[in-house]
């Protein structure tokens, strides 16, 4: 069961075992390690990024500087004191034309999922979306196949616009992606 209460940030999660309760608040300095372990947790392991080598604290530092300005926020939720996954809206496109698009990126760590942290987290970052008048729309780019993230897009009213197909080549096979936007 969750509750909502977007006012404080926090999200409930209840079971006959016991209560957790899952903060989502913006990322910090301190969160820096624990973000860069769940994207190259990806990197090496599956195909929701399609680097192909681990990004170092260093890279790392630098994309979470470019986040937590203008309309780039970057969310994390925690849940017992650790980055159970985040939720970023960075630069579509270096290009001017493009400023009020974003591209949405969730990721969720390999010890949280299916326990609806992603889906809180794209409700948390649509709403930040909205409520930002330098935002219009917001792009996500989707490696085929993920049918969870597709169908979470799907969900919140995303329209599916295309798949790229052979974009990118990882694990010895080539890579469709397949593209999702929201008017916000």
């Amino acid at each position: 069961m969750f509750a909502f209460l977007i006012g404080f940030n926090i999200i409930e999660q209840t079971n006959e075992r016991r209560r957790k309760i899952m903060l989502i608040r913006k990322a910090e300095q301190k969160d820096l390690q624990e973000l860069l372990d769940i994207y190259n947790y990806e990197v090496v392991n599956g195909v929701s990024t399609l680097d192909l080598n681990p990004r170092s604290l260093d890279d790392w530092q630098i994309w979470l500087d470019k986040h937590n300005v203008e309309n780039h926020p970057l969310y994390i939720a925690e849940i017992d004191g650790r980055v159970a996954g985040y939720s970023s809206l960075s630069s579509y496109r270096e290009k001017e034309a493009y400023k009020s698009t974003v591209e949405l990126s969730i990721y969720i760590s390999p010890d949280y999922r299916k326990r609806g942290i992603a889906t809180a987290l794209m409700a948390f970052i649509l709403d930040l979306a909205k409520a930002d008048p330098r935002t219009h729309t917001v792009v996500s780019v989707i490696t085929a196949g993920n049918e969870a993230s597709c169908k979470l897009h799907e969900k919140f009213g995303f329209d599916f616009c295309g798949t790229v197909p052979e974009v990118g080549m990882k694990f010895g096979k080539y890579q469709d992606i397949v593209t999702y936007s929201l008017k916000v």
